[in-house]
């Protein structure tokens, strides 16, 4: 397994879960760590992207409330992901990938997917 998450459950809105993935030495060789989510009956979004100099870019929806960060020592991603709202319900699926670097944002050509662990924020 080259990325490994955990950290989802069900909670209510407002309230705060962190997600953690551990990544084998290979996925993690690769610069960039990413977290998506696919909402239910919608495609996978990326929602935040942390490149090895520690650039970190944000989903528009997510910004002022979810933190991403690494251990490069650890080879562990996570995402902070406060004040929940029932939209941000999804699999959250860690990613590595190459920096892509666009318009002033940081996305990811991922190498590597996790195979997910669910987020599920009720009213």
């Amino acid at each position: 397994v080259q990325l490994q998450a955990s950290g989802g459950g069900l909670v209510q809105a407002g309230e705060s879960l962190r997600l953690s993935c551990v990544a084998s030495e290979r996925a993690f060789s690769s610069n960039t760590m990413a977290w998506y989510r696919q909402p239910p009956r919608e495609q996978r979004e990326l929602v935040a992207a942390i490149s090895i100099d520690g650039t970190i870019d944000y989903e528009d929806s997510v910004k002022g409330r979810f933190t991403i960060s690494r251990d490069n020592t650890q080879k562990t991603v996570y995402l902070q992901m406060n004040m929940l709202k029932p939209e941000d319900t999804g699999r959250y699926y860690c990613a590595a990938g190459d920096p892509v670097r666009y318009a002033g944002h940081l996305y990811i050509d991922v190498n590597y997917w996790g195979k997910g662990t669910q987020v599920t924020v009720s009213s």
